[in-house]
């Protein structure tokens, strides 16, 4: 699907805001050990951050006059991310989440270019909102 510059750098954080969400939902299923209680509560917090970005990503792009990706093919081809694995201590759980995260405050980054005010607004406030789950995932690592 063609874009313009904008929403193609919009529709890449989309699929990366997506592909994170998803695995921080897995994650928050699977994650096990002493910190369970406290990893589950804290992935669910931040993947319902996430659910509501992924909304308003969307709908900028839309705003934009683009068609959003939609599916799992769409975004898989758009995104840097990687699917979780549900096999990984909560350790390496939390180091992989780290790793999306600043992946996507990049994608963010990379998306302000020739964004107009609004536009760039939205994505401040993603990279704001990652760089502040990247920051708590840090923090309860062992």
């Amino acid at each position: 699907m063609p874009y313009n510059k904008t929403a193609a750098g919009l529709a890449k954080l989309l699929a990366d805001t997506y592909a994170v969400y998803l695995k921080t939902h897995g994650y928050h299923w699977n994650v096990r050990g002493p910190a369970f209680a406290s990893l589950h509560t804290l992935f669910m917090t931040q993947y319902t951050e996430m659910w509501t970005a992924i909304d308003e990503i969307a709908e900028r792009i839309r705003a934009l006059g683009e068609l959003a990706p939609q599916g799992y093919r769409s975004f898989a081809n758009l995104s840097a991310i990687g699917d979780g694995d549900p096999e990984k201590d909560a350790q390496a759980m939390l180091k992989e989440l780290i790793a999306d995260h600043e992946t996507l405050i990049v994608t963010a980054k990379a998306a302000r270019e020739g964004a107009d005010d609004v536009t760039i607004s939205v994505i401040d406030a993603r990279v704001q909102a990652h760089e502040k789950h990247a920051w708590m995932l840090r923090a309860s690592l062992g």
